[in-house]
């Protein structure tokens, strides 16, 4: 017999799940759901990928690596509910890339030996005690993990399992989404609310036919929810968490529209958001000749397949987009690729794109506002040792954003002579007491070594940190061949410190780059310190000038202004136990002393190897740079 208290608990739940899912707008009606397969793919539509296969090299590549993978996943155990720290994501990402590789694996071949090991992969999540709803990514994941299995491989699967996952989306991943303990990421504007809201609709479209009022009720919350971190893309594009996170939310995102799409035939309006399909010339342009992103705010150095890109490159009919996911599909093994969890979907969205048909973009830079506003200039698209610089504004109020307001990266002769470090991991720094994600100016964020201005392509005044509330626009730029520029107005970073500070820079001439900050002291003297970021050797051969070598290549650090500085360098160590060793890095710059109530001027050249014999031109003010 039930106790009174369990009673009780289970009323509550029930009262909860009423009143979370209650007044709202009905936007999806009363659809007929298609039958199973509905998510993505329906049933006969692996018939246009096979074609698209059996016509492409490249794409029977990818399709053949897929299979590749399954049959090693054939021979792999389950995953384990194995939590680190506060996450169980990872396990999550591993049970979604598993089990959408086997169930695309199935789908196409019908070969029994994926159905039966992506049907243990599904009873074994399904037995978890459950899938962490504290830190909700990792339901959502999980969510959509099995709802993907359970859809795919529904006609294959025994009553039995499917009674099981069925009851295991319902109960481990749809009714914790309606407490209010879990779901802030409703409210939210970030990639929580894309992820989440994408897991949900995933898991109620699978189970649909036995939940359709819960179903229904989900859907068309997260249509209404979503909107929230779709409105960061406007004006632009820009996405203000970077590289890194756009893979996240805009991927999780566009899985989001799609599935909808497939089921009710239309986006209900999502995608007029604006900027939010001028993203995908954001994301093309992020990736440097390099192959490596421009990894500001808490990403990575290294750029891999963007399966989203896909999709936009198919929606806008602009097949100039995928021009760097063709490059990472023709340069590398399959097999490279086949940890993306999301890869299966590309096999949907790429819509039978000749990969070799495609073309290089035409326009080589790249200029979007926002939270984050960056600009991003290269000489070529097709010569590998071209120019590229990225440029970062903005905000560290920003989600997940560092102390790099005013910093760049720039790459010449195949070579990232300027770089970030990027993020580090969250783990290594949660697992050691420290508060990561708070954003005050005195939060102890700022104290991890890699996220403060001090060891960014920035400028760092009397040896102070940025000001979090400061945020600094792009103020003016310009696409001219021979004069390719960007200037923001950095002040605000710097109040208190500085009266006024404004930064430019441009590629000139095609051959070398130029950053020139201008800079107004308030009365009392103040050091200005001007830093560069690089994995190369440092040699310093002049008061004014630095030359790094790299992998048999030169660069030339020139300070034309001021005329009398001293280059010197700083140590990379980590200063605490948390913070993540940095080899093979140097920073170097100088220290310039500024009188009160002065104007002042620190320019810079980076010029390649073959640039140095041209000479360089005097810089001009910044205010006479073309617009």
């Amino acid at each position: 017999m039930r106790s009174s208290k369990s009673y009780l608990n289970s009323l509550a739940g029930l009262l909860l799940i009423s009143a979370s899912v209650t007044a709202q707008v009905d936007r999806v009606g009363t659809v007929k759901f298609p039958d199973h397969p509905r998510i993505l793919l329906l049933k006969g539509e692996e018939q246009a990928i096979k074609k698209t296969v059996a016509s492409d090299k490249t794409w029977a590549k990818l399709h053949q690596g897929i299979l590749a993978e399954c049959d090693v996943l054939l021979k792999v155990p389950p995953v384990e509910r194995i939590q680190i720290g506060r996450r169980l994501l990872d396990k999550s990402r591993e049970a979604l890339r598993r089990l959408f590789l086997l169930s695309y694996a199935y789908r196409m071949t019908q070969q029994e030996a994926y159905l039966q090991r992506a049907e243990k992969e599904l009873l074994a999540i399904s037995a978890f005690s459950d899938w962490n709803p504290s830190h909700f990514l990792d339901v959502a994941e999980m969510t959509m993990a099995a709802a993907i299995g359970y859809d795919w491989l529904y006609t294959g699967l025994s009553e039995k399992s499917r009674s099981i996952i069925r009851e295991a989306i319902l109960k481990k991943g749809l009714e914790p989404s309606l407490n209010p303990k879990f779901n802030g990421w409703l409210k939210a504007s970030n990639n929580w609310n894309q992820v989440c809201n994408a897991g949900m609709t995933y898991g109620a479209l699978a189970i649909q036919e036995d939940q359709p009022e819960l179903a229904k009720r989900l859907i068309n919350r997260a249509i209404e929810s979503i909107v929230l971190p779709m409105e960061d893309y406007s004006p632009g594009g820009a996405y203000p968490e970077g590289y890194g996170y756009w893979g996240y939310g805009t991927s999780f995102n566009v899985m989001f529209i799609s599935a909808i799409e497939k089921v009710f035939g239309t986006d209900f309006g999502l995608i007029a958001q604006p900027g939010f399909l001028q993203t995908a010339g954001y994301l093309q342009h992020m990736t440097g000749p390099s192959g490596n992103s421009f990894n500001y705010s808490d990403a990575g150095s290294g750029g891999g397949l963007q399966p989203a890109m896909f999709w936009f490159a198919s929606r806008l009919k602009d097949p100039s987009l995928l021009w760097v996911e063709r490059s990472r599909l023709a340069s590398s093994d399959a097999s490279k690729h086949v940890k993306n969890r999301l890869l299966p979907a590309i096999m949907s969205w790429g819509g039978g794109m000749g990969i070799n048909n495609i073309l290089a973009p035409k326009s080589t830079m790249w200029v979007g506002a926002g939270k984050s506003p960056v600009a991003l200039m290269r000489t070529s698209w097709t010569d590998p040792a071209a120019i590229y610089v990225g440029l970062k504004a903005g905000s560290p109020s920003v989600n997940h954003a560092h102390m790099d307001v005013g910093s760049f990266i720039m790459e010449a002769d195949g070579v990232r002579w300027a770089m970030d470090f990027g993020m580090q991991e969250y783990e290594s720094l949660e697992s050691k007491g420290v508060q990561l994600f708070g954003r005050t100016q005195d939060a102890q964020r700022w104290e991890v070594f890699r996220y403060s201005n001090r060891v960014h392509n920035t400028l760092t005044v009397n040896d102070e940190l940025q000001k979090v509330d400061g945020n600094a626009p792009l103020t003016g730029s310009s696409d001219k061949p021979l004069f390719m520029n960007a200037t923001t107005d950095i002040s605000s970073l710097y109040k208190g410190s500085l009266a006024k500070a404004n930064r430019g820079i441009a590629v000139l001439d095609k051959a070398y780059v130029v950053v020139r900050d201008e800079v107004e002291t308030l009365s009392k003297e103040t050091t200005v310190r001007w830093t560069l970021l690089t994995p190369a050797e440092v040699k310093i051969t002049g008061e004014n000038r630095v030359e790094l070598t790299k992998n048999g290549k030169k660069l030339i650090i020139q300070v034309q202004e001021p005329a009398k500085i001293t280059m010197k360098t700083w140590s990379t160590d980590p200063p605490r136990d948390y913070d993540a060793p940095n080899p093979g890095t140097s920073l170097v710059g100088f220290e310039v002393k500024m009188p009160p109530n002065t104007k002042g001027t620190i320019t810079v050249l980076l010029i390649p190897e073959g640039a140095e014999k041209k000479g360089a031109a005097n810089v001009q003010p910044l205010s006479q740079w073309p617009r």
